[in-house]
């Protein structure tokens, strides 16, 4: 198997699709020759990891990895289950999914919700000892679930990779409830999916293009100017703009942030945020004025239950 990495952050490539995809959600589509250049420059600055599962993009960001990615890229991957189990199901996909990467290989493969976690877990267990997987992750689980994921691979001989939850200067419900500790106690590595809560970390520009998640967090950002101002004094200070002060936040407080990036700047930004350890007082500022706006985002909830029964 391959060494445990840690990575500084994650490409993340939910935007990577269809043009209809990127209008209606991010305000803009990107074509292929972009993306491609985007690959090239994660890869010189060595964000060689890039996240995806079969429903980014949809259906064409798996596709676009197998194509646009170099062989020594690595691939985060997911397995997203349904409200049943069918035997078998796991490995289906999987085989689905190496189609797609053109591989035979995939570097991280993570059980995207906390269905039938045993039986899931079980056929994921069968293809990292086949060599297939590199590591097993969990992802948007509970700290309870998370024991019990631990607890089911501990006892097959495999260690728990990481925790993929939704986490931002806004959303640290995980790490209130002991869950970012509990993986910090046991050497797991905890990535954050939603860093800029989809743009609404971003500080909003005058003519900037409207998108889907810009209309449906609009009423949200007037709210967020205290924060806003935070994050462009904080920013200021070490030479990064606000935006990247919510993954320096990440990074920061050894949480492994997820960026989607469609365009070459968009990954020279993340590699610049990553670089830069905010102080203490820092982190404490922004989590205060984050508290004090009562904004709360509710995505994870919202992404968990929709699908989820329990296991």
């Amino acid at each position: 198997m391959s060494k445990k990495n840690i990575y500084r952050a994650i490409v993340g490539t939910n935007s990577w699709g269809s043009k209809a995809y990127g209008k209606v959600l991010r305000g803009s589509s990107v074509d292929r020759e972009t993306l491609r250049q985007t690959v090239e420059k994660a890869m010189e600055n060595e964000l060689v990891i890039f996240d995806t599962a079969q429903d980014y993009g949809l259906g064409q960001g798996q596709k676009l990895i197998g194509e646009l990615c170099p062989k020594e890229a690595a691939i985060s991957a997911k397995y997203t289950p349904g409200t049943r189990y069918i035997p078998g199901q796991v490995r289906r996909s999987f085989e689905k999914d190496l189609k797609d990467f053109r591989r035979d290989y995939v570097d991280i493969y993570w059980l995207h919700l906390p269905n039938c976690i045993e039986q899931n877990l079980a056929e994921m267990t069968e293809l990292y000892k086949e060599g297939k997987i590199g590591h097993i992750g969990i992802s948007n689980f509970s700290l309870d679930e998370c024991k019990l994921a631990k607890k089911l691979l501990d006892d097959a001989g495999v260690p728990l990779f990481g925790v993929q939850n939704h986490y931002s200067i806004i959303a640290r419900e995980w790490e209130k409830n002991g869950l970012v500790s509990w993986c910090r106690e046991n050497g797991i590595q905890f990535w954050a999916w939603a860093v800029l809560e989809e743009g609404l970390l971003v500080p909003p520009k005058k003519g900037g293009k409207l998108s889907v998640m810009k209309l449906i967090y609009l009423g949200r950002q007037s709210k967020l100017l205290p924060l806003y101002k935070k994050m462009h004094i904080i920013g200021r200070r070490h030479g990064i703009g606000p935006a990247q002060v919510a993954m320096a936040f990440c990074s920061s407080k050894g949480i492994v942030p997820i960026c989607g990036c469609r365009k070459p700047y968009q990954i020279t930004d993340l590699d610049a945020a990553v670089s830069v350890k905010l102080t203490d007082r820092e982190i404490k500022v922004l989590e205060q004025t984050a508290d004090s706006t009562g904004v709360k985002i509710l995505g994870a909830d919202m992404f968990r239950f929709a699908v989820r029964k329990k296991h």
